[in-house]
């Protein structure tokens, strides 16, 4: 008797078992269905808040919820950031035509008025207003083109040994008229006097940064530039509101915390603004940026990107600082 006792028992106990093992099956069951669900509705809608949130625990679910929810916020990620960069190519897109159509629209209504001109020397007044604006259009294609160029993902650039002072002088000696014009004798100063100062960079890649960084300040700046040619030889860090670039700083750019390469050479433009509170540090280096929003300054916004780049392609950093109403702009290219 007491044999059958224990066996009704057994089976009671493990009839209770199998019952709560087939229970929490089709709870599992179920909740996965309901996870399916909730995974096909985020696809069709394309993007959703939503995140798994398990009704019914265990290991194996546990982990599954919380490799999904890792997947869905870097898919989400993504498409926050295609918005974005949608949004951006849209507003260049909308910058360029403006950039186009002003200096275009510009000479055809000098070119009109040559034509109604009442006299020769009003009509050549009129044409060469004309050949202007179209210089200014030919200027924007040229920069489109180096800057495309200078974007392919193949562009590459040989670097060599480089003298920064004599590329120095033949850049600022470029815009001597545009200097003089204005009055302004730019100031010189090189911390290693008497001694060479050469960086690894593609020669003339180094020349374009430099009459970029020349015709960004005649553009822009409101007295003669200060530039200051230094090796630095200990790590830096840019002041608060800086935007560094460069391969080894890709994913710093428009922050403060990165630091300069711990042997470089240094060499930054220096000269005052009208308004710096108006000059956005972290997008100076963007393509189309300008600082007036209405564009109708000189420029087409392209000039610093391309810094950018080659600065880049060298194996560089350049960033910009503003203090009071001062704007430095900063190239660091490795030593030689």
């Amino acid at each position: 008797m007491e044999v059958q006792t224990i066996l009704l028992i057994l089976v009671a106990v493990l009839g209770a078992a199998g019952a709560l093992c087939g229970l929490l099956l089709l709870a599992r069951d179920r909740e996965l269905a309901r996870i399916a669900r909730l995974v096909e509705t985020r696809a069709d809608r394309g993007s959703s808040n939503a995140r798994i949130r398990l009704h019914v625990r265990s290991a194996g679910l546990t982990q599954l919820a919380q490799a999904l929810n890792a997947e869905f916020d870097r898919t989400e990620g993504e498409r926050i950031a295609a918005e974005r960069a949608k949004g951006a190519f849209q507003q260049d897109l909308a910058s360029l035509s403006h950039d186009i159509r002003t200096p275009l629209a510009g000479a055809q209504g000098y070119l009109q008025l040559a034509e109604r001109a009442e006299n020769e020397e009003e009509a050549t007044r009129y044409r060469t207003q004309a050949t202007e604006r179209l210089g200014t259009m030919r200027e924007l294609v040229d920069g489109l083109f180096e800057y495309a160029r200078a974007n392919d993902p193949d562009f590459t650039l040989a670097t060599e040994p480089v003298e920064v002072m004599p590329a120095l002088s033949e850049a600022l000696l470029s815009f001597y008229p545009d200097l003089t014009a204005r009055g302004w004798e730019p100031i010189i100063r090189c911390v290693e006097i008497g001694e060479s100062v050469r960086a690894l960079a593609n020669r003339e890649a180094l020349g374009r940064v430099l009459m970029n960084l020349t015709v960004n300040t005649l553009r822009h700046g409101t007295g003669a530039p200060t530039v200051e040619v230094a090796r630095e030889v200990a790590a830096a860090t840019p002041a608060d509101g800086g935007a560094p670039t460069g391969r080894e700083l890709a994913r710093a750019v428009g922050t403060a915390d990165a630091t300069l390469p711990a042997d470089c050479v240094t060499i930054r433009f220096k000269n005052p603004v009208a308004d710096a509170s108006r000059i956005d540090a972290a997008r100076l280096f963007d393509r189309f940026y300008r600082s007036d929003a209405a564009r109708t300054g000189e420029g087409t916004g392209l000039g610093l990107a391309i810094v950018a780049r080659l600065v880049d392609a060298m194996d560089g950093t350049v960033f910009a600082e503003t203090t009071g109403n001062t704007l430095a702009i900063t190239v660091a290219l490795p030593a030689a």
